[in-house]
């Protein structure tokens, strides 16, 4: 989708960004995201976003693994998604309904000493230069191996698809749509945040739905549903 905002490269960006940590949450560039807010802390950031007209989120994962002592602050990963609002709806109830269209991914450098109720941290998007091109590095996509994999997850779960979308649909954004609203974990999606490249993507994610079909052709083993 396209922004009203133009964002060229880093410098175009804050250093400075609010955080929202949420597990399974993947947003990528030029990815949309919907997002339901109510917990007030994340109200109060959405609210701070649109005064300061920026408009910029930062989407990241919690770490798992390493949890931390304080269950309320879990540690984070190092790597996620700036995203700026691009739709916004109040529910009537208190909540907001929001759309983050992704832009740049982010390395954290320091997770700040903030007095606002939701996490900030500097942030360096230099790592990701390539995020500030559209559609680069979509020409080395296997555009036909993802397309089997796509094929045969559907018919395995006995879903449906658009299949004139995404036959339209140009290499980054078939990729990085299907990366989003792929069924795997914490780690598998970080794993698909932090590819070097729109190629490595690719194969991730057919790998990953490679081994999610072989499971569920082998007896005793659960496959996602």
């Amino acid at each position: 989708m396209p922004m009203n905002a133009i964002y060229k490269g880093p410098d175009d960006l804050p250093d400075v960004i609010p955080v929202f940590p949420l597990p399974g949450a993947l947003l990528l560039p030029r990815g949309q995201i919907p997002l339901n807010i109510f917990e007030p802390r994340y109200l109060a950031m959405t609210d701070e976003a649109l005064r300061r007209g920026s408009r910029l989120i930062g989407m990241i994962q919690p770490d798992p693994v390493h949890t931390g002592p304080d269950q309320s602050r879990p540690q984070l990963f190092r790597v996620g998604c700036v995203g700026r609002i691009t739709q916004l709806a109040e529910s009537g109830d208190g909540r907001y309904l929001i759309q983050l269209t992704g832009v740049a991914r982010f390395r954290i450098e320091e997770e700040l000493a903030a007095d606002t109720p939701y996490r900030q941290c500097r942030v360096t998007y230099r790592p990701f230069i390539d995020d500030f091109t559209a559609r680069k590095g979509e020409d080395e996509v296997d555009r036909a191996a993802l397309l089997r994999a796509l094929t045969d997850f559907l018919k395995a779960n006995n879903l449906k698809a658009d299949w004139e979308g995404i036959e339209n649909a140009p290499n980054e954004a078939l990729v990085n749509a299907l990366a989003m609203m792929s069924p795997y974990g914490t780690a598998e999606k970080q794993a698909m945040l932090e590819a070097p490249d729109l190629k490595t993507r690719a194969e991730i994610l057919v790998a990953l739905t490679e081994i999610e079909l072989a499971k569920s052709k082998t007896p005793g083993e659960t496959s996602l549903q």
